[in-house]
């Protein structure tokens, strides 16, 4: 299990029941940026992965 893993099932049992939308989740990523400017590359990767279409990953 990677360490990311444990964040990750966090998510999924503090808000599996949820649906949240793009900007929601947006606004989240720009405020963790604000917080850890460290992670701003992470941030942005994750963020451009999101944003591909599945199809794109051909």
């Amino acid at each position: 299990m990677y360490f990311t893993d444990r964040g990750i099932e966090e998510l999924v049992d503090r808000r599996g029941d949820e649906q949240v939308s793009v900007e929601w989740l947006a606004d989240r990523l720009r405020a963790f940026v604000d917080l850890n400017p460290q992670f701003e590359t992470a941030v942005e990767r994750l963020s451009s992965f999101l944003a591909r279409d599945d199809a794109d990953d051909d």
